[in-house]
């Protein structure tokens, strides 16, 4: 079987090399050339653990091969960015655009996947876009949704143990979908249609974005009120039926940051608690700023002269080379437009550089600053010892320091 992959990210280029794995003959496709190249070459252009040892091998064995342009296959898969435009409305041009470079491929018995995160409605749209521009296709290829969800650093055993949701648009477009992902996906596969397919992946991640924003909203409540959060959630958490999660300095992600908003602009009425929700995990990140930003001014104020700041972290979550939605880069480009000399010391041990900040090694950082502020969780700050002379601002619990209110 012939498969072809429209989009080489974070999701699309896993996601073809697992498939390439389980024997099938995959064509990715990507507009970006260097990435191309990359895949070609057996060099993985993402940090993913497991993922570029079997990139080299399925592309030395002929499995896996990277075009600029789609190939003509049995089977074809959209994996591509679903951007906002104006005020967080979900922008589906991409894949629109990459149904479009597929249609004169297309041919009778053909399987046509949607995984990209969509709004409601969208493979009805591309089913009817492909309809009209090939109308003799109509009723004679396969198309569903089926959206990913993999926990990243942790893609290739999830892409394979995972539950899928599949939702044709038509109950034997489902089969179709599920006789493929069958091939590598050892969780069960879930029939369903492709709106409630759709609105599932959004509902798995407005969902997590509540409840995130419960705990972040409960660590400004604390930092008011000189209660150590960290202690308050695992204390609270001894309740049967209780489990909040981890504060942090907000929410990022090409998942959670952005796809409440899939819902909140196409029912803003009917989506209120998930508005806020996001309203409440945006804030957050500005208060950590704003946090940083005072206890500098408080140092200099005390101690005469101004203080060298380490920010620990930039990737939106731990341990992942991502950058995507950030908020610990939002809080980086807050405070580094406040400081106007060499006293920043920007890390992010998960990435060698950066296209505006300069990056340190998170020991020297450490070692040498005055306030250190943890923004992200990475498992090398785990092995930082607790200095007493600094000010440490611990946004993520890697000492599980009380959270201050300045």
């Amino acid at each position: 079987m012939k498969v072809c992959f429209i989009g080489l990210g974070y999701i699309g280029l896993p996601t073809a090399i697992i498939a390439a794995k389980h024997g099938l003959q995959v064509a990715g496709t990507d507009i970006n050339p260097d990435i191309v190249a990359a895949t070609n070459e057996g060099r993985l252009h993402i940090v993913e653990p497991e993922m570029d040892c079997m990139l080299k091998e399925v592309v030395a064995n002929g499995l896996l091969k990277a075009y600029a342009t789609p190939q003509l296959s049995d089977a074809y898969f959209i994996v591509v960015p679903t951007p906002f435009k104006g005020n967080h409305e979900p922008d589906i041009s991409y894949v629109e655009s990459a149904t479009l470079s597929v249609l004169p491929l297309l041919k009778d018995g053909d399987l046509f996947v949607i995984e990209s995160t969509s709004p409601v409605g969208t493979t009805e749209k591309m089913r009817d876009l492909i309809w009209s521009k090939r109308p003799e296709l109509k009723d004679r290829i396969y198309m569903a949704y089926c959206p990913e969800r993999v926990l990243p650093g942790n893609v290739a055993h999830e892409l394979i143990h995972n539950d899928r949701v599949i939702g044709g648009i038509s109950p034997e477009s489902t089969e179709k979908a599920k006789e493929f992902y069958s091939q590598f996906v050892q969780g069960e596969l879930h029939s369903t249609d492709s709106r409630t397919a759709e609105m599932c992946k959004l509902t798995e991640n407005a969902s997590r974005d509540v409840q995130i924003a419960f705990a972040n909203e409960l660590s400004l409540v604390c930092a008011k009120a000189g209660i150590n959060v960290w202690e308050l959630v695992s204390l609270a958490n001894r309740h049967p039926r209780v489990n909040i999660l981890q504060p942090g300095c907000g929410v990022g992600g090409h998942c959670i940051a952005v796809d409440p908003y899939f819902i909140t602009s196409a029912f803003p009425e009917e989506s209120k608690l998930m508005a806020q929700a996001r309203e409440t995990n945006n804030f957050k990140a500005e208060w950590c700023a704003g946090q940083v930003l005072a206890r500098m001014m408080k140092y200099e104020k005390e101690n005469g002269r101004k203080p060298v700041v380490a920010l620990m972290g930039l990737a939106f979550k731990p341990n992942i080379d991502d950058l995507r939605e950030s908020p610990a880069m939002e809080i980086a480009g807050m405070v580094a437009d406040s400081v106007s000399d060499n006293s920043l010391l920007i890390v992010e041990p998960n990435i060698s550089e950066h296209g505006r900040f300069k990056l340190t090694d998170y020991k020297t950082a450490y070692e040498n600053a005055d306030i250190v502020a943890f923004l992200v969780n990475h498992r090398e700050f785990a092995t930082l010892d607790y200095r007493q002379n600094v000010v440490v601002m611990d946004f993520c619990g890697v000492f599980k320091l009380p959270y201050t209110a300045d």
